[in-house]
């Protein structure tokens, strides 16, 4: 849960350069791979074979997949000895999945309340 005391207000304009960042950060959500992993993360830390197992990626690929991950700042590596272990980068990620997947449900499979309904019927 984001904390408001360590952010500015969300609905302050957005200038330019601050977009392109945005965007370039949002783009890294763009591959389900990747949406996969993160989700496979929401609850705990998990090693390399552990994610590999749970999204069905080889490990190469979810190597690869977490190099952009953790590229993005969206998760975070701790090595114990020759394993990796992953988990995400702090508690605005679960924040993000969560309202990306809410979002989907409203829009996409009508998880919508009874009067955003009523209001979008003719």
């Amino acid at each position: 849960m984001a904390r408001p005391s360590e952010h500015r207000p969300a609905t302050r304009p957005l200038p330019p350069e601050e977009a392109q960042h945005l965007a370039e950060a949002i783009s890294t959500f763009g591959a389900a791979s990747r949406l996969r992993l993160l989700w496979a993360l929401i609850e705990e830390e998990r090693s390399v074979e552990e994610l590999s197992a749970e999204t069905g990626l080889t490990q190469s690929a979810t190597s690869q997949q977490l190099r952009v991950l953790r590229e993005a700042r969206l998760v975070k590596v701790r090595r114990d000895g020759r394993h990796a272990f992953y988990s995400l980068y702090d508690h605005h990620v679960p924040d993000l999945l969560a309202a990306m997947r809410h979002h989907y449900e409203h829009v996409e499979l009508g998880g919508g309340s009874a009067k955003d309904q009523a209001a979008e019927s003719p």
